[in-house]
């Protein structure tokens, strides 16, 4: 497997090599997330008469990306492989700007010219769980991998966060400079300080889930587990009906789709699962956030229905060893975690309303519904740039 990812890596170094010289004419867009449509569009539309706008995207994303091709924009799925190495890394070559929403292992072998930026915008407002270097795990992995996964990190030219918060749990996860970090503010952010986005996305679950209507609304949504023996608790269905006048609607990652049965077994008519329906618009109709160490948290505080959440930190040891929480954590939580089913299910009874003033004056400072028109016209002077 370690060779392979050396002969992929140099096979990469050595097609954009040969395509060093290649005119720079593109904008890239590397999407793994499909939250920042909206700032995609509004690129494509200031951008340079001898500009061209490309997303490549990963297969997940394949809705997103119909919508931005039915708006005019090219959009090519991507995978790791010698056709993403023969057709997609010339063109990367040929890119003034490329943005990324995510980690792309492939970067640490592209030749990066001087005169390419390539900016990570990520994909979330804040960090509760670690990742990169402050990962307990990372430290066990191999030189040649720390090394590779460091050449990633080091090929970013900024990153945009949405505060200080942020931008420093980048400097501490991929050891780079703070003067890499530009608080901009994250554009995927707007939409849940928008009313209109508010009460379509509303208007949208609503159509679909009108029993969900005048009605609190518990949603539970916990993050991603990297342990294959993942189980949620017994008595978890209990715990989150504990409220006879609500509906609690289970949205689990898609990866941990096959845990549903712990939470369906009961036959609760109050618990709901909505696969068609996104987290992002299910949020703009949920009373309380039931979640864990997810950045859904950081969404979720946005919006002014948000009355209370919760954090069912159930597997909390385990957890800080792999992938790790940031050591801070318990500063700056705007409710102090919970770990067992009793616990939850008379935090659900309580209802006590949560303040999120200091958690958002940390995590989403510049998140003011203006980010979008802030980044765009950054990197637009970029491109008209010489």
């Amino acid at each position: 497997m370690k060779i392979l990812k050396v002969l992929y890596l140099w096979l990469i170094k050595m097609i954009s090599g040969l395509n060093v010289f290649r005119r720079r004419n593109k904008v890239v867009y590397l999407m793994s997330f499909d939250d920042n449509v909206n700032f995609i569009k509004e690129l494509a539309q200031k951008m340079p008469p001898k500009m061209k706008l490309v997303v490549l995207y990963r297969p997940d994303t394949e809705a997103a990306a119909t919508d931005l091709a039915a708006f005019g924009i090219i959009t090519r799925p991507f995978n790791d492989g010698l056709k993403f190495v023969f057709d997609f890394v010339p063109l990367l070559m040929g890119a003034k700007l490329i943005i990324c929403d995510n980690y792309y292992a492939f970067l640490g072998g592209l030749v990066h010219r001087p005169s390419t930026k390539i900016v990570q915008i990520w994909h979330a407002d804040g960090a509760i769980k670690k990742f990169g270097w402050e990962d307990p795990t990372t430290a066990k992995r191999s030189q040649f991998d720390k090394r590779r996964f460091q050449s990633v990190y080091d090929h970013f030219d900024e990153y945009i966060v949405a505060s200080k918060a942020m931008g420093n749990v980048f400097v501490s996860s991929y050891h780079e400079s703070f003067d890499k970090i530009r608080l901009l503010g994250y554009p995927r952010s707007d939409q849940y300080l928008d009313p209109k986005w508010q009460q379509v996305a509303r208007e949208r679950i609503y159509r679909a889930a009108p029993e969900l209507r005048s009605k609190r609304v518990i949603l539970y949504a916990p993050t991603y587990r990297p342990h294959q023996n993942f189980k949620l608790p017994i008595g978890l269905s209990d715990a989150l009906a504990a409220d006879q006048n609500a509906i609690v609607v289970v949205k689990l990652h898609p990866v941990l789709r096959d845990k549903e049965t712990a939470v369906r077994e009961v036959g609760n008519p109050r618990i709901k699962f909505y696969h068609e329906l996104a987290t992002s618009d299910l949020l703009a109709v949920a009373d309380t956030l039931v979640t864990d160490y997810s950045s859904v948290a950081f969404d979720f505080s946005l919006l002014p229905n948000a009355k209370s959440m919760i954090f069912f930190m159930f597997d909390i040891d385990q957890y800080q060893r792999n992938p790790g929480i940031q050591d801070d954590y318990l500063d700056w939580l705007p409710t102090p975690p919970i770990t067992t089913v009793h616990e939850l299910k008379q935090a659900i009874i309580d209802a006590k309303p949560t303040n999120f003033d200091d958690f958002n004056k940390r995590w989403n400072t510049f998140n003011d519904g203006q980010a979008t028109q802030r980044v765009v016209n950054r990197y637009i002077q970029f491109l008209k740039s010489r």
